[in-house]
């Protein structure tokens, strides 16, 4: 018996049931716009407080370039220590 329900006819029970709740309950699964509240578009306003903290664009890009290029020196200093320390034992070994 138990082998004869489907996961179909499983889920589609639960639809049933949940359907059947009260409308306000039921939400869709796709999101409909809805308009802002009061509260939300005063959240979303710019604080001029805040304004002082603000990056721009540019500065955040300009200090991403010099940390990218620090970055490319530092691998490139322990890139070639590491190889003078192999050279160097490399000559010991060889007399």
């Amino acid at each position: 018996m138990a082998g004869s329900l489907s996961k179909s006819s499983l889920f589609s029970g639960l639809r049933f049931h949940s359907q059947k709740g009260e409308p306000g309950l039921h939400l869709p699964r796709r999101g409909y716009h809805i308009e802002l509240g009061a509260r939300e578009k005063a959240l979303l306003e710019e604080d001029p407080a805040l304004k002082k903290f603000k990056s721009y664009k540019n500065t955040v890009k300009r200090v991403s370039k010099v940390g990218d290029a620090l970055t490319v020196i530092v691998v490139a200093a322990c890139s070639y220590e590491i190889y003078a320390v192999a050279a160097t034992r490399r000559e010991q070994r060889q007399p």
